[in-house]
């Protein structure tokens, strides 16, 4: 790249700022001109759009506005991107927001023509630097607030890119839009469902997961059975013959929606859940016992305490003091002792796998719980055996909602960096950019002259 040559006249010839002289050809404007034109490409360099013209640039406003227009001659169509030969009319002269060039803010200034497509009708024309020109940010510009919106609060991107708080949520959701698949709800066949919390006051959002792909697929608002139902309600009959399996928490209203839409998929219900309950029925003993013998010192009394995380431990996560209140427990107190083995009998159950042998040591430990005498474990053996259909495909598809959990989480993670969000729309919206196999990167180009 050569530098520009700018300095005075001298008897015919050019001295330049460093005292060199250079020849002059009797034509002053001849410079002005290389320079300008020198000026336009190094802009259109440093812009870094393919099929972008810059014409000239100015300062107004304190930023850079650069007058550019496409490199093609003949107009197209901004949606079927068909080439169009005529010209309706002219619009007024639009702004468009870029990235920065350093500390300055850089727009983009062109008067888009309207075309008359056959196919689409009368339609602003295609813009290389921006996919959607109702937008005023080109595309460049809004990639670089959806990357930094899957990583960091919407307030920093406020303070960095220099843009109002709503309208990051609006590049978003315009990302989000043109980036997913074209059809995220093809092919299903192994669903997960959840809800997810995204404010107090019980305000929830109801989220699908593709097990194969592994990412959200689907976001509506609430936790009903209305809310699930409209989601198959989109997918249309004739994708839900093709659902085979659904996993989710044992939730009433997700079970009724699933059996109303897709009648003929197998509910899996997750094991976490189902052994969750299994251990609140433990704790809910040792709490039962703990009130009945916490007024009379006795060894019994003295067994149960610390005895929480003994009971809920793992076996092999025990320490020698947890294994010892444990041997206390069986010596002075054989009922919460009882609930202890039963948790564990249920763990090394759903470890096996044949499901065939589950099924039929499922049965006997059901009625080991119902008559343990103990109410917590009778109310659990109740609820077990209503769903067993439900519980044992575990087995057979090792599916779980542990999945549906971990993009749950991620989802939490981003309302926390978000300080809560105030509409289900705005939370779905980040679902789907995090969450929906959306993968972006920073943008970043070579400068080539």
């Amino acid at each position: 790249m050569c530098p520009v040559l700018v300095g005075f006249k001298e008897n015919g010839r050019t001295r330049n700022a460093h005292g060199e002289i250079a020849y002059h050809f009797g034509v002053e404007a001849t410079m002005n001109r290389r320079a300008a034109v020198r000026m336009t490409s190094i802009l259109r360099s440093l812009i870094g759009i393919k099929h972008l013209v810059v014409t000239s640039a100015s300062a107004e406003g304190g930023a850079l506005v650069v007058q550019v227009h496409p490199s093609w001659r003949i107009p197209r169509c901004s949606r079927c991107e068909r080439r169009v030969w005529a010209i309706y009319d002219h619009q007024p002269p639009r702004w468009w927001r870029h990235l920065d060039f350093g500390a300055i803010c850089v727009q983009l200034e062109y008067q888009p023509r309207r075309v008359p497509c056959r196919q689409c009708g009368v339609v602003v024309e295609q813009a290389p630097w921006s996919d959607d020109l109702r937008s005023r940010f080109t595309t460049d510009f809004e990639d670089q607030v959806a990357y930094l919106a899957q990583r960091v609060d919407k307030t920093s991107i406020e303070s960095l890119m220099r843009i109002a708080w709503r309208t990051v949520g609006r590049i978003v959701g315009r990302v989000v839009a043109k980036r997913r698949p074209a059809d995220p709800l093809d092919n299903l066949e192994y669903i997960g469902v959840d809800e997810l919390s995204y404010r107090k006051q019980h305000h929830y959002v109801t989220v699908v997961v593709d097990h194969r792909n592994t990412r959200v697929v689907w976001g509506g608002e609430g936790k009903s059975a209305k809310s699930l139902l409209a989601f198959f309600e989109e997918l249309g009959p004739e994708r839900c013959k093709a659902i085979k399996v659904v996993t989710m928490d044992m939730s009433a209203a997700f079970i009724n929606a699933v059996r109303e839409a897709v009648p003929h998929a197998q509910i899996v219900f997750d094991r976490f859940h189902v052994q969750q309950l299994v251990s609140k029925a433990v704790d809910e003993v040792r709490r039962e016992e703990w009130r009945r013998l916490r007024y009379f010192d006795s060894p019994a009394a003295k067994a149960i305490k610390k005895t929480r995380w003994a009971l809920l431990k793992n076996p092999w996560n025990l320490t020698s003091s947890e294994h010892d209140k444990l041997a206390m427990l069986q010596v002075h107190n054989a009922g919460l002792y009882r609930a202890y083995l039963l948790k564990e009998s249920f763990a090394a159950i759903m470890d096996r796998l044949q499901h065939n042998v589950v099924r039929r040591m499922l049965k006997g430990w059901l009625a080991w719980a119902s008559r343990s005498r103990l109410a917590p474990f009778v109310k659990v053996a109740r609820t077990i055996r209503e769903h067993i259909d439900d519980i044992v495909p575990y087995i057979q598809c090792g599916l779980t909602n542990g999945l549906v959990e971990g993009l749950g989480n991620k989802t939490r993670l981003a309302t926390r960096r978000a300080y809560g969000f105030h509409s289900a729309r705005a939370v779905l919206a980040m679902i789907m950019l995090c969450c929906s196999g959306i993968h972006l990167s920073p943008v970043a180009k070579r400068l080539s002259c």
